[in-house]
């Protein structure tokens, strides 16, 4: 078993390079996340150096000495860049890697040359983020693709990665904006626009580590929901006449306003299991700039036409989603795209 230590203030990139040859190079890149923080982890890293080199794995080990932190992306993009395999493989230097992740995760994309691979995962504090854990696990081989709208994420989680060098240098490199830039969540979109397909291995490869001071914790909310509506409106509802909205209720009603215009006028209705929201009958937007100001009904779901976006969280109903939505003989990816 592989296991990277994290230091409380400090982010190791690590980047596992593969060639044809099966042989593995390591490369870390070292980046300071407090300003003026002073610690040994460049030590510590040198002694792994030496321990793994005696046991044949070449190591390279680098870093900056600027004040200003550098960010996730930079650390990503400088392992990768003094790396040299033919294959890459990301591993956050708090997780723990199982020992047949490189050997199953290779051989997956040597099958799937133009993939983002990804893993199963457990979480380490067990039972954190139980709802995501569960959510990243069970998704289908179509769902990867579906449910990328999603305020999760990417349904290939960033810490499992492994791709080719050919793919990440198509697709990347890793947005450098530093501290809340969700640059996991841009290349995966960047892979999906150029056509790229994911691919989960189904075992568990990785101890995914929750902690409080993890670089995803400095995303805000509303970046997150802007990057996922463009994405949704850039490729769900530019291709739809007409849609309905699957909850009168704040997310729903939240969607719309964030619409564009245009998209606006494509919504026939909202649709809820609600009645209080059904008997009002309709929404108005009030703080529409347009007169008259927007007034969409509100259905009960039986009687909505599809297709649908649904702003339902998923796993938060005791499955009443799920039976609601299968009533209706409804496909995913075709009838409705999951937006909560």
């Amino acid at each position: 078993m592989l296991c990277f230590i994290m230091f409380k203030y400090v982010c190791v990139c690590v980047c596992l390079c593969i060639c044809v040859y099966r042989l593995v190079r390591l490369a870390l890149y070292h980046i300071k996340h407090m300003f003026l923080f002073q610690d040994d982890s460049m030590a510590v890293l040198e002694a792994w150096r030496d321990r793994l080199e005696a046991r044949g794995v070449a190591v390279v080990v680098s870093g900056h000495k600027s004040a200003r932190p550098m960010g996730v992306g930079h650390s990503k993009n400088q392992a990768v860049a003094q790396s040299s395999g033919e294959f890459l493989c990301f591993q956050d230097s708090d997780d723990i890697m199982l020992p047949q992740r490189v050997r199953l995760q290779f051989e997956s994309s040597l099958l799937h040359p133009n993939s983002l691979i990804g893993s199963r995962i457990s979480r380490l504090p067990q039972g954190s983020t139980e709802r995501y854990t569960r959510w990243i696990n069970s998704l289908t081989p179509d769902q990867l693709q579906t449910q990328a709208f999603t305020s999760h994420g990417p349904t290939v989680v960033m810490p499992t990665w492994f791709c080719s060098r050919k793919l990440f240098q198509k697709v990347g490199p890793f947005n450098e904006g530093g501290k809340g830039v969700p640059e996991d969540l841009l290349f995966f979109y960047q892979h999906l626009r150029q056509g790229g397909s994911l691919v989960r291995v189904n075992e568990c490869l990785l101890v995914y580590r929750y902690h409080e001071e993890a670089a995803t914790h400095s995303v805000t909310e509303e970046t997150m929901w802007k990057l996922r509506l463009d994405f949704l409106q850039e490729r769900v509802l530019s291709q739809w006449e007409h849609f309905t909205i699957w909850s009168a209720g704040k997310q729903g009603r939240k969607l719309f306003r964030s619409l564009s215009p245009s998209t606006q006028r494509k919504v026939r209705a909202f649709c809820d299991v609600d009645v209080k929201k059904i008997k009002r009958g309709f929404y108005t937007y009030e703080e529409s700039q347009e007169r008259p100001k927007p007034r969409v009904p509100v259905l009960d779901f039986r009687e909505a036409c599809g297709p649908f976006i649904i702003c339902v969280k998923l796993d938060m109903t005791g499955g009443e989603l799920e039976e609601n939505l299968s009533s209706l003989h409804l496909k995913e990816g075709i009838d409705y795209y999951h937006f909560s």
